[in-house]
């Protein structure tokens, strides 16, 4: 019971901050300012939960073109030590090295599910809250992935089916990752 509680909490813990840092990293990617009045409750969020070992990381991480390295290695990190404090607790006949590759499985699957539940709001806001600065942010995220499906869907009027296919595709992703991370 103890253990479970443990890995229950260690898990909110790395998802919340690996989240965070993952979300700062879309944020820049996407080249959305941080400090802008708008997202002011969002940055508090991202900042609090991640500037602890963004910051540090930042000084010997360099960004690569648009990518925050910091903010993406700090999500492997969290989710990392995760997997290794799991793996001590629990020791099985895995390598050594099945941690660090879990990993990386574990940080995709959190993006990919981020990204569900940022597709989910964006559809609920433009449902909504038609031309609320929280929709446009999350259209801005979105959108980037929606258009190129949206060019290759037939037009269907106002029924935009191109979140429902991202969804699809998300899900098949998760899908073979899950398989992949299985036969580790």
């Amino acid at each position: 019971m103890i253990q479970q509680i443990f890995n229950f909490l260690l898990h909110i813990f790395s998802t919340l901050v690996a989240g965070a840092c993952l979300i700062r990293c879309l944020l820049q990617w996407q080249g959305i300012n941080l400090t802008l009045g708008l997202l002011n409750p969002i940055s508090t969020y991202l900042f609090l939960f991640s500037n602890w070992i963004v910051l540090p990381l930042r000084r010997v991480l360099p960004n690569f073109r648009k990518l925050d390295s910091a903010c993406l290695c700090s999500a492997y990190l969290v989710i990392l030590l995760k997997a290794l404090l799991l793996a001590f607790i629990n020791p099985t006949s895995q390598s050594i090295l099945a941690p660090f590759v879990l990993a990386i499985f574990d940080l995709i699957d959190l993006s990919l599910s981020g990204l569900v539940g940022i597709i989910f709001a964006s559809i609920i806001l433009s449902w909504l809250a038609v031309g609320s600065q929280a929709r446009y942010l999350l259209s801005s995220l979105v959108n980037p992935l929606l258009k190129p499906i949206k060019r290759i869907l037939p037009n269907t009027g106002q029924l935009d089916l191109s979140p429902l296919v991202l969804l699809i595709a998300i899900q098949l992703l998760q899908i073979i990752m899950a398989n992949l991370k299985a036969s580790i």
